[in-house]
């Protein structure tokens, strides 16, 4: 282990992990703070092995606070050293990403009679969204949306912009397919589209600029990929989501 890799990931000591608990396919709450379940967490007590230091879970409730934590200061206690985020352009250009280790995919709730039928309905002129803020989804339907319009929730998670949506009587919920699946087998009034309109692609990262570090955990997911590593922590958490092909 190199020093310039311990000094990019773990500059205090110990690896800091952010935690998205708005997205329940990688991240479950524990019964503490720092007992997190999920395949985001093992993945981050595996690194924190190699690099044989201590790990510290610093938790978020949705992706937006992840990224708006990128440049506290170093003792602030939401200071990260990695997080486990979608690969967006905004996020690119101050995040080192890895290549993907989990797919998972964008779509849309809507009420059960709603005319709404595909994705491709979903972008009229009149038509409302809710979404949570900064979520990948978010930054991907804010670059390619022609005509609907985006209400976005106080705060990130799902069940934020679940609530907006029936609140306000809006057309659709974009998000996450599994939590939407979720929260529509308790609720019959509503119903998930069956096809998508983005492939979240689920990476690690670090801060720009500390290319030792990026190097590494970029080479670390390929590892975790191959070994197996991510399809047993996506079964013992119970999600089902598909482990991204290896880099070329």
């Amino acid at each position: 282990m190199s020093a310039d890799v311990l000094k990019d990931l773990a500059p205090t000591g110990k690896l800091r992990a952010a935690m998205n608990y708005g997205n329940g396919v990688l991240v479950q709450r524990g019964t503490t703070d720092q007992d997190p379940k999920g395949v985001a967490p093992d993945l981050a007590r595996e690194l924190g092995k190699r690099l044989n230091v201590p790990v510290t879970f610093v938790g978020f409730d949705g992706a937006g606070a992840v990224f708006d934590a990128l440049n506290v200061p170093s003792d602030d206690p939401k200071a990260w050293d990695v997080a486990f985020l979608a690969i967006e352009p905004v996020r690119a250009a101050e995040i080192a990403f890895t290549a993907p280790y989990v797919l998972i995919e964008g779509t849309y709730m809507v009420m059960k009679d709603s005319p709404l039928k595909t994705v491709g309905d979903v972008d009229r002129p009149g038509h409302r969204i809710s979404v949570g803020p900064k979520s990948a989804y978010d930054l991907f339907l804010t670059r390619t949306l022609k005509h609907a319009e985006l209400v976005r929730a106080d705060v990130g998670g799902g069940e934020a912009m679940v609530q907006l949506f029936l609140k306000h009587n809006l057309d659709a919920a974009a998000g996450v397919r599994q939590p939407l699946e979720a929260y529509a087998k308790t609720d019959p009034n509503v119903r998930v589209m069956n096809d998508r309109f983005m492939e979240i692609r689920q990476a690690m990262g670090t801060h720009q600029g500390r290319d030792a570090g990026a190097a590494y955990i970029k080479a670390f997911v390929e590892e975790m990929k191959a070994a197996g590593f991510v399809a047993d922590a996506l079964a013992r958490s119970g999600q089902k989501a598909t482990v991204a092909p290896a880099e070329e």
